[in-house]
């Protein structure tokens, strides 16, 4: 979903005093409104941060996945020795979002969501479970399980606005009301941070190293 300059603009004024705020793992929280917990796990000696801007079927999660059997494979490396961030951001924000928010609201219609040219519009979150008839390597690739197996996902804030503003328009909502609403549809264990650079470039500050993965 294309992100108007002017809804970004006003958006990046809120959260601008949260991102120039000094960055550090083991200083006391700076606010309340977003959960920096995440940067204490990232720990090991093998670190990356995901980039996904794009939705590609959620293609980044996939890189991201075989990234760690990869390492394990070639150097046995354990998954304590690892941490993988997976941030999601601009036009992939969708990928954030549970299955249920997906059919209530016809999200690969609307946003013209399809696995290919041929297909049907995808009703369902690509990534949120594993799809039916997939091959069992590929069927622990969704975000759940990632989380699980102490992957980090982050989202953008700044992109979730247009997922609030579905909400908003489709139930007539007042502008708290359907924050609330869409929050309750991102997906368990998911964090908001104030935008997906910042969650970006954190991960880097976190030791990780930047991978463009849609």
């Amino acid at each position: 979903m294309p992100i108007r300059r002017r809804d970004f603009l006003t958006s990046l004024g809120v959260a601008s005093v949260t991102a120039a705020l000094p960055l550090s793992s083991n200083a006391a929280p700076v606010s309340d409104t977003w959960d920096m917990t995440w940067v204490d796990h990232v720990k090991g000696k093998y670190r990356a941060v995901f980039d996904s801007p794009g939705f590609s079927d959620g293609g980044a999660l996939f890189r991201a996945v075989f990234w760690a059997r990869q390492y394990k494979e070639v150097y046995g490396t354990d998954p304590q020795d690892m941490s993988a961030v997976l941030v999601i951001r601009h036009e992939a924000i969708w990928l954030a979002m549970s299955d249920e928010y997906w059919k209530k609201y016809a999200i690969g219609k609307r946003n013209k969501l399809r696995e290919s040219p041929k297909s049907a519009w995808y009703d369902r979150n690509p990534i949120a479970s594993s799809s039916p008839g997939v091959p069992p390597e590929l069927a622990d690739v969704t975000i759940p399980k990632f989380i699980a197996s102490g992957g980090i996902v982050l989202a953008c804030n700044l992109a979730f606005r247009g997922v609030v503003d579905v909400v908003k328009k489709e139930n007539k909502l007042q502008a708290n009301e359907a924050e609330t609403m869409a929050r309750s549809y991102l997906l368990p264990g998911v964090l908001l941070q104030p935008s997906g650079v910042f969650a970006v470039l954190r991960g880097q500050e976190a030791g990780c190293h930047y991978i463009l993965a849609s």
